[in-house]
């Protein structure tokens, strides 16, 4: 065991997602010290590199298993899972997809892939202004917190990405496989609060549509 995983262990550290600034203030010194300690670490296997300047320990030296959503909301912070990755936490498809599936408003989409950790995927999004986190609710999972879209607006927000128009609701539950007691339990309120999120006719056209397949 490196002196630096001791240390993070002996500071409770060891189960969750830490940057440079948190190891400089746990190591202190100058930083090449730091560098070095960090690669020295990397190298026998004890702290793994997400991107730069974002790290997590190795799984033996964790109490928990890291859970990919928290890591992904720390690779952007101002991001949200959504789309299939959303859809599947709800239990609303029958599989999880991949890669981790995040929304995030920056200027560009991003990925990275962990041959450890797996591969995360950041898509740009636009929304009416103040209603990017619209019907996106926090979540605790394994000690540390991750924002996850609400199952109607993780459906919308694919339908948003792929430019899919109203095809029926067929095209849903065979399509792409949504459980239909799940779509059916939605209420009217659920989708009316997804008109303001999104500039296209294209997403309130398939909420409307939606509301009418749905009797609602």
């Amino acid at each position: 065991m490196t002196p630096i995983t001791q240390l993070i262990i002996n500071n409770e550290l060891n189960n969750f997602v830490l940057n440079d600034k948190q190891l400089s203030r746990l190591l202190g010194g100058s930083n090449e010290r730091r560098y070095g300690q960090v690669n020295r670490a990397m190298k026998t296997g004890d702290l793994i590199r997400v991107k730069r300047g974002l790290y997590v320990l190795a799984n033996k030296y964790r109490d928990k298993q890291i859970h990919p959503f928290t890591l992904a909301q720390q690779l952007i912070p101002s991001s949200y899972i959504s789309a299939e990755s959303a859809l599947s936490y709800h239990g609303w498809i029958p599989e999880s997809a991949q890669s981790i599936f995040s929304i995030t408003a920056k200027k560009k989409s991003v990925s990275y892939e962990n041959e450890t950790l797996g591969k995360f995927e950041f898509q740009r999004m636009t929304t009416k202004p103040d209603y990017f986190l619209q019907s996106v609710t926090r979540y605790e999972l394994q000690e540390q917190v991750a924002l996850i879209a609400d199952p109607m607006r993780a459906l919308l927000d694919l339908m948003y990405l792929r430019k899919t128009h109203w095809q029926g609701l067929d095209y849903l539950l065979k399509g792409l496989r949504i459980d239909e007691a799940s779509i059916r339990s939605v209420s009217s309120a659920t989708l009316k609060n997804l008109f303001p999120v999104y500039k296209g006719k294209r997403e309130n056209m398939f909420i409307e549509k939606l509301l009418r397949a749905l009797d609602l």
